[in-house]
């Protein structure tokens, strides 16, 4: 019976020290910094493979583990399929329950929901923004640098190196050239 820690943060400039500090005590962690909204994870595709009958998965927070309730109730059949536990350490919510299992569904339901909300407020309040002009959207950046990226060609610099010079994806470098 091993105790397997799952740590994940959305993008590299958060941190896991705080998660990984929480999940000091588990036999083994898997750790990925990826968006939560991505259900193909390679680290917690790895975690539910790795996992064994009589194992606990333990994540802080649920919102480490998964966006919506479907994906939350997937991955608690994969789990409950291999005879394993889930634990939530900020939750308190343990598996190996039937409350604990209750409450897992409950909370996956309402975090769902609270999700749903803001988005329709970010919505919302981009909407009104863009209504009195105030809202221009994100700033271009790449576009931003086309003099520079022509310079840098004109040198005789590859496309692929221009772009990581520059900081801007392929993509990006071929609608500048396109316009």
């Amino acid at each position: 019976m091993a105790i397997i820690g799952y740590a994940r943060v959305s993008t590299t400039g958060q941190s896991l020290t705080a998660q990984l500090e929480a999940l000091s005590t588990c036999d083994k962690i898997f750790q990925e910094k990826i968006s939560g909204s991505k259900t193909d994870r390679p680290e917690l595709v790895a975690a539910l493979d790795y996992m064994r009958e009589g194992d606990s998965f333990i994540v802080t927070k649920l919102d480490r583990l998964a966006r919506n309730t479907s994906h939350l109730l997937e991955i608690v059949d994969k789990l409950n399929a291999k005879g394993v536990t889930l634990k939530i350490l900020n939750i308190g919510i343990d598996t190996g329950t039937p409350t604990g299992k209750l409450m897992l569904t409950m909370i996956g339901a309402i975090a769902t929901f609270e999700r749903e909300m803001m988005l329709e407020r970010q919505a919302e309040g981009i909407a009104q923004a863009k209504a009195k002009g105030l809202y221009k959207g994100r700033k271009p950046t790449a576009r931003a640098k086309s003099d520079e990226l022509k310079a840098l060609l004109e040198t005789g610099k590859s496309k692929r190196e221009a772009a990581r010079e520059l900081g801007i994806s392929e993509s990006s470098l071929y609608r500048i050239i396109r316009t």
